[in-house]
C-alpha cells in the first residue's frame, strides 16, 4: 500500500465507528481489505466481530502476534472534515482507525513475501467497553494460532510524529469500574426526621473513598479513585432515597488494584451501617489489569528503534491509562509502545485530530522490526 491508501483507508474506518461488540459494518471492511491480499499461506477467521489474520510461516520456529483494536466511542464528534464520523454520537476518538490502519499495512507488507515465521494480526473489538482480548482469550478464539509473543502500540497525541516510547515492565495500569447504589427513604423536604437521605449517604461515600489514596496506599506505589457521576434526587423539596455513583480505580499493580477495590467496599459497609441504608457495590473490573511489558522481547524492540534512522525513541514512564492489552501480555510475552501523533487534543476528547502521516511512518518502522524477528536465528 501506498501512503495515499494507507490515509485512505484510515478516512473510511474514522467515520464507521462503532461501540465493542458492534463492529459490524467495521469487520466488512475490514475483511474487504483483507481479501485483497490474495496469497495461499493467508488464512483468515472472524470470532463475533473480531478478526484474526494468520500468515504461514515457511519453516516456522515460532508465532508473533500484533493487535489491534477496532472500537469506537460514544462520543460526538468536533472535528469538522470531509470524513467526519457518519454515525452521530459516535466516535474514534481514542485512535483505534489509527491502529487498524496500521495493522492493514503491516499485514499486507509481512505477507508480500512468505516469512519463515507464523504472524498473526489481531482485530480485536470492544477494547474500550468490554475487554475485548479476554473475551476473545477465554473464548478459545486464538486455538492452535497463539502467538508465541505479541506487540502492539496506541496513539498518543502529547508525541511528535516520528516518536516510539516504552519501557521495560508496567507501561498502563490496572482499572476497575464502579457502581454505588444507596437506598434509603425518601420523603418531603420539610420534615427530614421521617426520610433517610441517601443525597448526604452518598457524598459521605465519595468523601470516605478518597482517603483511600491517601491514608491506604504507599506514596511510591500510586493509585487513582475517581469519581465521574453522582445522582440523587429529583427536586428542590425532596429528599432523595436512592443515590447512584460511578467511577473508576487505576492502579500500576494488580495487589494494589485487589486492595483498592477491598476498601471501597468495607467503606459502602461502613456507610450503610453508619446511615442505616442500604449499599450496593458492584466493583467491574474484566480483564483491564496492568500492562507489564516482558523484558525479553521489550528490550530487543527498543534496542531495534533506537539505531532506527527516522524514529524518535526514548524510555517511557508510568501512564495511569488503562488498556485490556494487558490481558492478553499476562497470557503471552510482548510489548506495548506508544506511537506520537501529535493532536492539540487528547485521547477521548470530541476535537482529537492526529496527524495522519504517522500512518504511513509507523508502518514503515514497525514493519522493518517484524522482519527483523523473521531473520532470527
Amino acid at each position: 500500500m501506498i501512503n495515499d491508501q494507507l490515509i485512505d483507508i484510515r478516512r473510511e474506518l474514522h467515520q464507521i465507528p462503532e461501540i465493542g461488540l458492534e463492529e459490524v459494518k467495521t469487520q466488512e471492511k475490514l475483511l474487504a481489505y483483507i481479501r485483497l491480499i490474495d496469497k495461499e499461506y493467508v488464512e483468515t477467521k472472524t470470532w463475533q466481530t473480531g478478526i484474526l489474520v494468520f500468515v504461514h510461516g515457511k519453516a516456522p520456529k515460532k508465532t508473533i502476534g500484533w493487535r489491534a483494536d477496532i472500537d469506537g466511542l460514544p462520543i460526538t464528534e468536533e472535528v469538522a472534515s470531509d470524513f467526519q464520523s457518519i454515525y452521530k454520537g459516535y466516535m474514534h476518538a481514542c485512535g483505534h482507525d489509527f491502529h487498524m490502519t496500521i495493522a492493514l499495512g503491516l499485514l499486507e507488507k509481512m505477507a508480500q513475501e512468505q516469512p519463515e515465521n507464523n504472524y498473526l494480526f489481531l482485530f480485536q473489538p470492544a477494547e474500550e467497553n468490554e475487554a475485548g482480548g479476554m473475551l476473545m482469550y477465554d473464548g478459545g478464539a486464538f486455538g492452535d494460532w497463539l502467538p508465541n509473543e505479541f506487540y502492539g502500540l496506541h496513539v498518543n497525541p502529547d508525541l511528535p510524529v516520528g516518536t516510539i516510547t516504552t519501557k521495560v515492565g508496567t507501561l498502563f495500569a490496572a482499572t476497575c469500574e464502579i457502581h454505588v447504589t444507596l437506598n434509603g427513604k425518601g420523603g418531603h423536604a420539610a420534615f427530614p426526621q421521617d426520610s433517610n437521605d441517601m443525597l448526604v449517604a452518598g457524598m459521605s461515600f465519595v468523601q470516605q473513598a478518597q482517603t483511600i489514596v491517601s491514608r491506604n496506599v504507599n506514596p511510591v506505589e500510586g493509585a487513582v479513585v475517581t469519581f465521574g457521576t453522582f445522582n440523587a434526587g429529583s427536586a428542590t423539596n425532596v429528599i432523595a432515597g436512592e443515590a447512584k455513583i460511578t467511577g473508576t480505580i487505576r492502579t500500576l499493580t494488580e495487589e494494589m488494584n485487589q486492595l483498592t477495590q477491598k476498601r471501597v467496599r468495607e467503606i459502602g459497609e461502613g456507610i450503610a451501617k453508619s446511615f442505616n441504608c442500604e449499599v450496593d457495590v458492584f466493583l467491574d473490573q474484566k480483564g483491564y489489569v496492568p500492562v507489564i511489558n516482558d523484558r525479553e522481547t521489550t528490550e530487543r524492540f527498543m534496542s531495534f528503534m533506537e539505531k532506527e534512522k527516522g524514529v524518535s525513541f526514548y524510555e517511557a514512564g508510568v501512564a495511569m491509562t488503562g488498556e485490556d492489552f494487558g490481558y492478553l501480555l499476562s497470557k503471552v510475552p510482548g510489548t506495548m509502545f506508544w506511537l506520537g501523533v501529535d493532536s492539540p487534543y487528547g485521547l477521548h476528547s470530541a476535537k482529537f485530530d492526529p496527524k495522519e502521516e504517522a500512518i504511513p511512518l509507523a508502518v514503515k518502522h514497525i514493519a522493518a522490526f517484524l522482519k527483523s524477528l523473521d531473520s532470527e536465528k
